[in-house]
Order: C-alpha cells, then structure tokens, then sequence
C-alpha cells in the first residue's frame, strides 16, 4: 500500500456502485486488474492520492458486509470476487439515514434512531473515528435518488436558517442534505453522486465556503448524458440544428428499483434533461427524457437515444444511438476520481464549489450563473487544474 491513506466513506456502501469502488481497489492493490475506466490514471500529479492506497468505509440501510452484498449486485466475476472476499468482508456498513419521506422503495433495518440532532452527531462520530485511521478522509454519496426537493424552502437560503432547521427538526431537509453538513462540519470535502439536492443549497455552499471544504456534484455522468454531452457540441459545431431528441433507458439494480417511484424519478430526470439546451444555446421543444425499471437486466443498463436533426436545404436526418452498459462499471471509477480529487483540492486549501470536476457530473456545480456542460470544456478545465503549468 502507498504510504499515504485515503479514506473514501460512501453513503450507500453496499450498493453495486460501492461494493464494485471498494473490489475495484483491492483488485488494483493485487494487480490483478488494469486501469481502464480511470480517467485520471494516466495523470502523474503530485500530491494526488495513489489508487493503492485507497480504503473504504460507509453507511447503507442493509446490515450485509460488502463482501456478501457484491455477491447479491451480481457486477464482479466470480474470480474477482473469490480474490477480494476477505478483504470486503472486513467493510462493515455503519447505520444509515432511513426516511421514507424522500425515499419509499427502499428500506432497510440498519438505520440511525433519533432527529436530525442526534443523526449528525452519529455521522460525526462515525467521520471523527474513520479520520483517525486514515491521514485524509472524503464522502461520496452514492445512495438511491431521493425524491425532489423543493429547494426554494426558507430553511435552505442561509446557514443560520438551516441550522435553525435542524434544530426545529425540519421536514424538509433531507438525509442527502444531512450527510453533506456532517462532512462539512467535521472538514471532510462532499461530493454527490446523486441527483438529490444535497450541499448545492445555498445554505451549504456557505458554510462549505466559510468551513473552506471542497464540495462537487452533482449526478454522476456515467452512460446516456456523456454520450449526449460529447454529441451535442459536436453538433452545434456543424451548424447541424437538432429538432428533437428521445432517451430512454431501461436498468434493473437497486437504483433503478428506487427510480420507479414517480418523485424520486422527477430528480433524476431534471438533471438529464437541463444539459441539451445550455449547449445548444436554444430549447429543443421535443427533448424527451424517460427511465424505466426492468429488473431482469440488474446492473446491465441498455440506453437508446434517436436525434433528429436538420441541415442544409432544410433536409432531415436522424442519429440513432444504442449503448448496452454495465452502470456501476461505469459509475464506481468516476466515483473513485472524484474523491481523489476533492481530497487534492483540500490539501491545496481549495474550500467551496469545485467547478473543475465539472467533467464528472450531469448537473455540474458552478460559481457562474450556468454551469458548463460541453464535454471537451470541462475536460480542458480539469486538465488544467490538474497541470496548471502545462
């Protein structure tokens, strides 16, 4: 292992995303697998946590170690599995967040008791205990989609007000909200996976700025809105004018189960459908946006896109795009980058909005008026974040 240690504390560590994050890891520390999938793999940065040494902890409802729950995900090969079992058997979830306010399809047994009071102070202890194992520590919410929050609430325009919330045992903050003001408060960067509003309230953002801990998110781009993002500025740049555009697809893991439900659904679907106009720079009226759950595939997601778009003489064309994915393949390296990431940022002294990991998400936080979503942009910017005299 490299001699520096990074902890990783996952909400939602027993999904198929943090149980494939966590294997990945160990089957690295084994060499037993390359590092396709890692973007970031090929950049030799100083001061960038090394993927060995990389350790794991979390929360999640389910009880399960990570060793039988990514025997249950069904991602790994029966010979990775067979190599890291001891390894993720050691990873055991601590008690996670349950409310079935934000998210009713999935419950479990291993729940924190108490209000919102008490539920921060456990996450603190939980941060606190993890930090002294490891010489740096970094959340990554990976947890099922909540439903959409009304985000205009009082409670969420400043710190005070939403401290004053936590105190009145608000309805309306959420578990992801929660999480991310225990990373906060205990000087541990937050990145959300999710597309639930978590530390992008302006509440958060403060006191990340006043805390000066970096933050990042949000929903990780994985699959169907990364295809969408390197195509659409292609494009614009052809002066090909696009007249509609349908995504649809279909998955069957656990977060897909979670999507099911209508609310959960409208957060998911609010991130996928804001990126296509801002890099087009007009509204495509037809920008159709649909998610089903089809629990035969499991983690195998399949994605269909049809573009019709328009060019010279007025003729139409259409672009018809059909990727077959395994989603925690695709999630769980970006996950691991974003937190290594975050980590680099806090030991430059770089608190607030991380606008440079913008590359990674669907939504991506921004200091500006609107983020930027065209995929070679935000890989630029990262790649001179990281390189600054290159």
């Amino acid at each position: 292992m490299a001699g520096r240690v990074l902890g990783i504390a996952v909400v939602g560590v027993g999904g198929a995303v943090g149980t494939t994050m966590a294997a990945g890891v160990e089957l690295l520390k084994k060499r037993l697998i390359g590092t396709e999938g890692l973007p970031l793999a090929g950049h030799e940065v100083e001061g960038l946590a090394d993927y060995t040494g990389i350790v794991f902890a979390g929360w999640d409802l389910f009880p399960d170690d990570l060793a039988k729950a990514a025997a249950n995900h069904e991602v790994l090969t029966y010979k990775q599995h067979v190599a890291v079992e001891n390894e993720l058997a050691q990873i055991k979830p601590w008690p996670a967040i349950g409310d079935e306010r934000f998210l009713s399809l999935i419950d479990g047994e291993n729940k924190i008791a108490g209000g919102h009071g008490d539920v921060i102070d456990t996450l603190r202890k939980n941060l606190a205990e993890f930090k002294g194992r490891c010489d740096s520590v970094v959340v990554i919410n990976l947890a099922s989609t909540e439903k959409l929050a009304t985000e205009s609430n009082e409670a969420f325009d400043s710190l005070d007000a939403f401290e004053k919330g936590l105190d009145e045992k608000s309805a309306a903050i959420s578990p992801a909200m929660l999480y991310a003001y225990a990373a906060i408060a205990e000087g541990v960067p937050y990145g959300n996976f999710t597309p639930s509003v978590a530390a992008d309230i302006p509440a958060l953002i403060e006191f990340a700025k006043k805390q000066n801990v970096p933050i990042a998110g949000k929903d990780g781009k994985t699959g169907q809105t990364f295809i969408k993002t390197v195509l659409a500025p292609a494009l614009k740049s052809r002066a090909l004018h696009v007249d509609g555009w349908y995504s649809t697809n279909i998955l069957g893991n656990r977060d897909g189960l979670a999507l099911s439900n209508e609310e959960s659904l409208a957060s998911k679907v609010k991130t996928k459908q804001s990126v296509l106009d801002e890099i087009l720079g007009y509204p495509v009226e037809d920008h159709i946006v649909d998610i089903r759950y089809y629990r035969p595939r499991g983690d195998n997601k399949e994605a269909w896109d049809n573009i019709d778009i328009r060019g010279f003489l007025g003729q139409t064309m259409q672009i018809k795009v059909n990727f077959l994915c395994k989603d925690s393949i695709l999630a769980a390296p970006l996950a691991i980058e974003i937190a290594r990431c975050l980590d680099f940022a806090q030991q430059r002294g770089e608190g607030g909005i991380q606008e440079q990991l913008s590359v990674f998400f669907k939504l991506p936080m921004s200091r500006a008026d609107k983020p930027e979503h065209a995929f070679y942009l935000q890989e630029e910017m990262l790649r001179q974040w990281l390189n600054p005299q290159s």
